[in-house]
């Protein structure tokens, strides 16, 4: 039987939505900011010239700068001022959240509450800076050896360059927080989710003109139509997919009366570590081809061998990204989901698993579970992102229409839609409670 909530989200319909005027400011706040930052993008850096820094580009886009174009939806290739995008603020997220598994300190900050959160959140302010100065000043570095891309090479421009990027990447993260507190949606992966959608009709219009071109039969495009659906309805079905641990709470007596003797669950995703594995897996790989090229073919022997084995659709390059993802798919989880604290919480408010001990026998039923959940999830990732690998390296179908893309698109989409109706609800659920109240003024 269909719960209260479930029944009262059946009924949302577009006139409880013309009525939430608070939803509808909310939306509006966050598409003015998404639009804030799509013109960011196209701003560019002082000093550069745009015609040797496309050509530059054209040549580095198959490494490591088409990922960070990809989510900076194109800033990358016009060096913009968002060039960086909010990708060190993600890298600062990550590396904090590693340490607080080995740091004594962020762990028990993690305990505390939301007094802990905010004090984790501004480490992870410090840290986006810290990476933001190095890679903006990587980027300097690397534009003035990359022929004549600066107009005027030097002090001026290395500083120029780092004060604008690292000021683009601290904007987008405040504006992230923004969006998050005042918008609909989590801001920085609509931030992500943003700069991919931007990018896909050019990627959509670049397929159909190679089909146009017969570089790519009408055949490959529908195919590749229904691939990209199916891909989407089971990337949808697998990150709702749950497995519920049943939790049983003791029934206690107070005075005369008897209260707990409830029952929950305890939900555990299929896939708990989301898009993480597939970004760091890439990444890693595409760090040799980004070197051979910014080499120019003539680093060393056994660097353009390498290069090659590592190409997009190459054995090697499928079996090393295969276990990338499954690498990263386990550590990730190991790192977001600790069964053992997760067993002494249930035991330390009376709580537990039907046929298994409290406390360790808990932990290890938790992580056996866990671990299986894991290897499904894994896979999951696995065929998700290599089967468009083998049509990018097989028919040069456009780099975003690849798996990472489709997962962070369609799992930002869910979260967002989720959030939406959300809110719809706990507007009924204020106009249910006037109705109430006006009802016993009445009376």
């Amino acid at each position: 039987m269909a719960s209260a909530a479930e029944q009262l989200a059946a009924n949302l319909n577009f006139s409880a939505f013309s009525k939430a005027t608070e939803l509808k400011n909310r939306i509006w706040f966050t598409l003015g900011a998404l639009l804030v930052y799509r013109l960011g993008t196209y701003i560019p850096l002082p000093g550069i010239d745009p015609a040797a820094l496309a050509q530059v580009f054209q040549q580095q886009q198959s490494g490591i700068l088409g990922v960070f174009d990809m989510f900076a939806g194109g800033a990358v290739g016009r060096m913009a001022i968002f060039a960086l995008a909010i990708m060190p603020y993600i890298s600062a997220s990550i590396i904090i959240q590693l340490m607080t598994s080995v740091s004594p300190h962020l762990a028990q900050l993690k305990k505390e509450g939301e007094q802990g959160r905010k004090q984790i959140n501004q480490y992870t302010r410090y840290g986006t800076v810290v990476l933001a100065t190095l890679q903006a000043y990587g980027i300097a570095v690397g534009l003035e050896g990359a022929g004549n891309v600066v107009l005027d090479p030097g002090i001026f421009f290395r500083a120029t360059t780092v004060i604008t990027l690292v000021g683009g990447t601290v904007f987008l993260m405040w504006l992230g927080e923004q969006i998050t507190s005042r918008g609909v949606g989590n801001g920085i992966s609509l931030i992500i989710f943003s700069g991919i959608v931007a990018e896909l009709p050019r990627a959509l219009a670049g397929t159909l003109e190679l089909g146009r071109q017969g570089a790519i039969s009408t055949g490959v495009i529908l195919f590749l139509g229904v691939m990209v659906i199916a891909v989407i309805m089971g990337i949808v079905f697998v990150e709702r997919a749950q497995r519920r641990l049943l939790v049983q709470y003791p029934k206690r007596q107070v005075g005369n009366k008897l209260y707990g003797g409830d029952s929950s669950h305890l939900p555990l995703k299929l896939n708990t570590a989301g898009v993480i594995p597939p970004i760091f897996a890439s990444s890693l790989l595409l760090l040799p081809i980004t070197i051979a090229n910014f080499t120019s073919g003539q680093g060393p022997d056994w660097l353009n061998t390498v290069t090659a084995l590592l190409g997009h659709g190459q054995p090697l390059y499928m079996a090393f990204y295969a276990a990338g993802i499954i690498f990263f798919a386990f550590f990730y989880t190991a790192i977001v989901f600790n069964p053992q604290d997760t067993a002494d919480n249930l035991k330390k408010y009376g709580g537990f698993i039907p046929g298994i001990r409290p406390g360790q026998r808990t932990a290890e039923h938790i992580d056996y579970v866990l671990t299986r959940l894991t290897v499904v999830g894994a896979l999951y990732l696995t065929i998700v992102c290599l089967l468009p690998e083998i049509l990018i390296s097989q028919y040069s179908v456009p780099f975003y229409f690849g798996g990472t893309s489709l997962l962070i698109v369609v799992s930002v989409t869910m979260d967002t839609v989720s959030q939406v109706q959300s809110h719809l609800l706990a507007h009924q659920y204020e106009g249910l409670i006037k109705k109430s109240k006006l009802r016993g003024a009445k009376r």
